[in-house]
């Protein structure tokens, strides 16, 4: 993070913008993208629940394969 901050203070620099403004943008731009980049409980609950749904599914689907899997071992000896 620190880095785009430096390379985007540089930029400033170069094209002619004080060393303070420079500085302060600089960091003004890149914790707005930070912010960006933060999710909300709800979104994260949805994110959750749709993991939950997913690996109960494949759980089930599982089950069901080892289920006939013994059977027919179970059959055949």
């Amino acid at each position: 993070m620190t880095t785009m901050i430096n390379e985007l203070y540089d930029a400033l620099r170069k094209a002619g913008v004080d060393e303070e403004i420079a500085r302060k943008a600089a960091q003004a731009v890149l914790g707005a993208e930070e912010k960006e980049q933060l999710v909300t409980k709800d979104f994260l609950r949805a994110e959750m629940e749709a993991l939950k749904s997913e690996l109960i599914k494949w759980n089930v689907g599982a089950m069901a394969v080892l289920t006939g899997v013994f059977a027919a071992i179970v059959k055949l000896t």
